[in-house]
């Protein structure tokens, strides 16, 4: 894997050091988006924006691995591609197809169709925490439980989610390591909690439902500040012409072809997409962890409130180790040295 995938890829080298990014004390979660970064963030913008404003367009053939490092080395992102293999590109036909299906047959509220994210509806389905509950629970979705569980139990969508969970553990080891270590601590806390897929890392997922998916500009504050997501797009699309992936911080557009994976930073890094053209498809689905899981898990699977009044010397402890999280996190990401090297 490591000789097909890593030696071959060409890194992208982006203007920024990762240490910057915005997170917030302990690294659970990012900063909040301020003013300056909401201002006029809800615009549907072109291709030809962002090229007047100066982003550099990578193009990208949804195949071939492109990391992305910042100016220490650290590989912060990754266009990871998908197998070229027509098994896989089958898969990913029929999981959009999938999707679509869903989305046609539902009859989502015109409410569920505008939010920060976007104007698109979207289910998130899997763990969180937090909203009153002092324990990770599944997420109730109501009467969208079935359509939910129908889409989690596709072999597709199922193989898809698998392959981003083996792209995470190929490029970012230790990180992925990380997750593994903490989701095993929490099984054995909640050995009865669902995952979204047996074949995957990530504590939840979203399904996005649209004839044409594009998000507005944003973070996804409330996901692990150094941890990564997996994006998927899949569709009937020109992809050098819309369904880009903006990233913000990087002043960067990447084409991102039907069945490409990526997987990013989102807590910390600002990013958005372009519409696909008129009478063309797209939508997607991504997997991702919310920090507020990891901050239980560290807690010894409690609140930070219960912690303090049982144990204050661990409380007090944990709490100290918050200034050091960020840099504990940063340290986790590998470099292309260190993966090359690893071979």
């Amino acid at each position: 894997m490591r000789t097909q995938y890593i030696w071959p890829a060409e890194p992208f080298q982006a203007p920024l050091d990762a240490s910057a990014l915005p997170t917030a004390k302990g690294a659970y979660s990012a900063k909040l988006e301020n003013a300056k970064e909401k201002h006029g963030n809800r615009i549907c913008r072109s291709l030809e924006h962002f090229i007047g404003l100066g982003f550099s367009v990578l193009t990208w053939d949804g195949i071939t691995p492109r990391p992305l490092v910042d100016r220490y080395g650290r590989i912060i992102a990754v266009l990871v591609g998908q197998p070229d293999k027509p098994g896989y590109r089958d898969a990913a036909n029929r999981a959009f197809a999938a999707i679509r299906k869903a989305s046609q047959e539902t009859q989502f509220p015109a409410a569920m169709h505008k939010h920060r994210r976007g104007l698109f509806a979207a289910i998130n389905v899997g763990l969180s925490y937090g909203n009153g509950h002092t324990v990770p629970t599944w997420l109730n979705n109501k009467k969208y439980n079935t359509l939910a569980d129908n889409l989690l139990a596709n072999p597709n969508i199922e193989r898809l989610a698998g392959f981003a969970d083996a792209a995470f553990a190929l490029w970012s080891p230790n990180l992925y390591k990380y997750y593994r270590g903490k989701d095993a601590e929490l099984r054995a806390k909640h050995p009865n909690l669902r995952r979204p897929f047996n074949s995957s890392v990530f504590f939840c997922t979203a399904f996005n439902f649209a004839t044409n998916v594009w998000t507005f500009k944003h973070r996804d504050v409330l996901n692990l500040a150094f941890g990564w997501c997996a994006v998927q797009a899949l569709g009937h699309f020109d992809h050098t012409k819309g369904g880009h992936l903006v990233l913000w911080d990087l002043n960067l557009v990447v084409e991102f072809p039907h069945g490409a994976l990526i997987l990013l930073p989102s807590a910390t890094v600002a990013h958005s997409n372009v519409p696909v053209q008129e009478g063309e498809e797209r939508v997607s689905f991504t997997q991702f962890s919310a920090g507020g899981i990891f901050r239980y898990i560290d807690n010894h699977c409690q609140t930070e409130k219960q912690l303090a009044a049982a144990d204050p010397a661990e409380y007090t402890r944990l709490m100290q180790l918050k200034t050091g999280r960020w840099e504990m996190g940063l340290a986790l990401l590998s470099t292309m040295e260190e993966l090359t090297s690893a071979v």
